[in-house]
């Protein structure tokens, strides 16, 4: 069973993912602000977080980028708003899933499980290092540089690149890299793996063409 953070303003909000949570036998502490999630978060080792966007003191966006300065915990986001603007928001400040109120709290357990799942099978091999054009990735420290410069991107940006690139040239369906990549147990609009494209083509720059998207099937990664 996990140790949750729920960081939302509402009480109401904490108290119903707290009654679910235990439930479940998981064990929840509270945050009311963005502040105190991320204090909580660096004086506390927790599983997971569930932060709410719309919060004082500071936002949900800027407290999950504050915590990924020093914690790698998964964290799911909770808005009011659901445009996918606020989803490559929410991706690129290093979120693992993303949550539009109002919201099914056994759904919500649901994406707690498989979040804790993917973050807790990561087995890539111990020495693979793949370069591919400028594009250069360290399966082992979990690093990417591009053109020889060190790029920083959120976890599932290294994940989806990574799978891409032990995939390279090779058609994936949209089906098959959900699969790989987010778990076959995924319970999500199949919309995040094209917002994390454009997260990812972006941060590759000017190799954001290795991505070539096959309409009506998925992607390849191609080795030129």
């Amino acid at each position: 069973m996990y140790r949750l953070l729920v960081a939302d303003d509402e009480e109401s909000i904490r108290l119903l993912i707290k009654k679910y949570a235990e439930f479940e036998g998981h064990t929840v502490d509270e945050a009311e602000n963005g502040m105190e999630a991320v204090s909580m978060c660096r004086a506390g080792k927790y599983d997971l977080a569930v932060v709410d966007i719309m919060m004082p003191e500071l936002d949900g966006f800027s407290a999950c980028r504050e915590i990924r300065k020093f914690s790698d915990i998964p964290i799911i986001i909770l808005s009011a708003r659901g445009e996918e603007y606020d989803k490559i928001n929410g991706f690129g400040a290093g979120v693992d899933d993303y949550v539009v109120k109002p919201f099914s709290p056994k759904e919500l357990m649901m994406r707690i499980d498989a979040v804790m799942k993917r973050s807790g099978g990561r087995k890539e091999n111990p020495s693979e290092v793949i370069t591919v054009g400028g594009v250069t990735a360290d399966l082992t420290a979990r690093t990417v540089t591009v053109d020889g410069e060190r790029v920083e991107m959120t976890p599932k940006e290294y994940d989806l690149l990574f799978y891409l690139m032990k995939n390279r040239n090779i058609a994936l369906s949209r089906e098959k890299i959900l699969t790989g990549v987010w778990g076959y147990d995924y319970y999500g609009d199949d919309r995040t793996l094209d917002t994390h494209m454009k997260l990812l083509r972006r941060s590759l720059g000017e190799w954001a063409s290795l991505i070539v998207t096959l309409r009506g099937v998925g992607y390849r990664f191609e080795d030129r």
